[in-house]
């Protein structure tokens, strides 16, 4: 018995004390470099040959030690707090509530987007509007950052606004007051056609939950029969929201997300908690590249636990929870602390984070992905985010329409051509119907084509590279003919890529038009008479053979 005993003692301890040496040089790691660190700086300050300023010699240290972890471990000094708080509750701070633009042809800033019910939008602000003056400052050649400093500021307080109108040449004079801008985690929801109802939920802030839930009920009331819920591009935010969302749909008690780290306190199980609004409502959840996070939690979870359908394309993959702490002097610390595990127990992060060498990043590759099953026993996938049930490619934006409206254009031609519709236009259409017209379009383009606007067609710079490698290998020659033929065929055309690009760029300007007049609530509604992914979600709730074909497992051949 003794023997036996100290065998079990002895393994104990030969078991423990490597962890223990490690454990305790990590340790004296951790001591030697914060100690080197603090003397090498403290001889910087008091020999170096220029006074050193300690917030951006040490924050700049800060910056590079984090940048080794991850993106999303940040330090918020006290002047940055407040974009944190932004971050996780949705308020923007204290300001007019619009977006605002440079205009390249006058050097100055203009009004591009007032938000609903915002101080700009009740002031009568309108998109092309040019910033004169706040507060008799003079605006004219400042940049984007310098003007929106001189418009926010705390709410309750007031200043002078100048501006001029374009269209009529007007100066404008206004007194504004500053208010907190709250942006809507829900900017649009409303029934669709076939007893659709459509939800978009663009950011998973502080209450977001209590916003879906709400749409819901509204639209079930008026007789929804199905859901399409829009995910795309929402970047996440909020864990808990996310449960709380999942937990509309599934019964009390799942499991809808698992948090696991280093330390074993702040591992966490979440499961539904209260009883659900509906388990039965087909759901179809659209997600791209955009999806991340709470976006995928939510959308992880609804396919795995077999509730909903996910349609579109690859979503971001991001696996990792953030946490955040007090540091001294009133700053925030943003760290991930875990990795979340969706129901069927995969993790869907598509990188990995190396920190040797001052960080670098690794790509999970699909044949190193892990098979995981749903609650029906489909299969998934870990790593590399939510691969949807059902893929559909959303039409990309041509390049021409790049140019023209991400502020590419020098000669602002998509910029003026707006503000004068808007201007000769006092109404339009509702959003569900509004569309350009061919001649207005026509206009438009002529006004493109005089303008002289230039942008860099992609297949006359494939060319150009082409051309070069083939001089080098020696082809060139042999293939002169052909490559001149094919020169001449994709020769600019300004006006040649307007046709070839009508409908895209008609998108365009027409979502960009309907914003001015129904703000963002409208420009969602107007664009989904023409997204290939909507209808294609609609068409699979309206065929409800083939969405529950989809949730269950596929059946292999002997």
């Amino acid at each position: 018995m003794m023997r036996k005993l100290l065998s079990c003692i002895l393994l104990s301890v030969l078991g423990l004390a490597p962890v223990h040496a490690q454990r305790k040089d990590h340790n004296f790691d951790v001591a030697k470099n914060l100690e080197v660190l603090n003397t090498i700086y403290k001889q910087l300050d008091m020999m170096y040959v220029d006074t050193l300023d300690a917030n951006e010699v040490l924050g700049t240290g800060i910056e590079a030690m984090l940048r080794s972890l991850d993106p999303y471990t940040v330090y918020y000094p006290e002047d940055k707090v407040r974009d944190l708080k932004s971050m996780i509750t949705g308020n923007m701070g204290a300001g007019i509530g619009s977006l605002i633009r440079y205009n390249s042809q006058i050097r100055n800033v203009v009004i591009d987007e007032p938000y609903a019910g915002m101080p700009a939008a009740e002031a009568g602000l309108k998109k092309g509007d040019i910033v004169l003056s706040v507060d008799d400052e003079p605006m004219a050649g400042k940049d984007n950052e310098y003007v929106s400093k001189r418009l926010r500021g705390d709410a309750g307080t007031s200043f002078i606004l100048k501006v001029k109108r374009p269209s009529t040449g007007k100066i404008l004079k206004m007194k504004i007051t500053r208010r907190a801008i709250v942006m809507p985690a829900v900017p649009y929801y409303g029934m669709q056609k076939d007893g659709i109802g459509y939800i978009n939920l663009n950011s998973f802030t502080e209450g977001c939950a209590k916003e879906v839930r709400r749409a819901f009920v509204e639209l079930r009331n008026q007789g929804m029969k199905g859901l399409v819920l829009d995910l795309r591009g929402n970047g996440g935010g909020s864990e808990q929201e996310a449960v709380s969302i999942v937990n509309m749909f599934v019964p009390k008690g799942r499991l809808i997300v698992s948090n696991r780290g280093k330390l074993a306190r702040v591992n966490r199980d979440y499961r539904a908690t209260v009883e659900p609004v509906d388990t039965l409502m087909p759901i179809v959840v659209m997600v791209n590249g955009g999806t991340a996070s709470s976006s995928e939690i939510t959308s992880g979870a609804l396919q795995d636990l077999d509730r909903a359908v996910i349609l579109g394309t690859r979503t971001y993959g991001k696996g990792l929870v953030q946490m955040t702490m007090d540091v001294p002097y009133n700053g925030q610390l943003k760290l991930t602390t875990n990795k979340y595990y969706i129901p069927s127990g995969r993790c869907i992060q598509a990188i990995n984070y190396r920190h040797a060498r001052g960080g670098y990043t690794e790509h999970v590759a699909d044949s190193l992905t892990k098979v995981f099953y749903t609650s029906r026993g489909r299969e998934v996938r870990d790593g590399g985010g939510i691969q949807p049930d059902v893929e559909v490619k959303p039409d990309s934006l041509p390049n021409i329409a790049y140019y023209l409206s991400e502020v590419k254009d020098s000669n602002e031609v998509l910029l003026n051509y707006e503000t004068d519709y808007i201007a000769r236009h006092p109404t339009i259409a509702p959003p569900s119907e509004f569309e350009l017209s061919d001649a207005d379009y026509e206009e438009f383009k002529q006004r493109v084509v005089k303008s002289g606007f230039k942008y860099d067609p992609e297949s006359e710079k494939g060319l150009e590279k082409l051309i070069t490698i083939a001089r080098f290998e020696g082809y060139y020659d042999e293939a002169k003919a052909e490559f001149e033929a094919l020169e001449q065929k994709l020769k600019h055309n300004v006006a040649k890529d307007l046709d070839y690009n009508k409908e895209m760029i008609k998108q365009v300007i027409e979502n960009d038009l309907v914003a001015a007049y129904y703000f963002q609530r409208g420009t969602v509604e107007n664009m989904l008479r023409k997204d290939k992914q909507f209808k294609a979600a609609m068409e699979l709730i309206g065929d409800s053979a083939r969405y529950q074909q989809l949730l269950q497992p596929v059946k292999k051949g002997k």
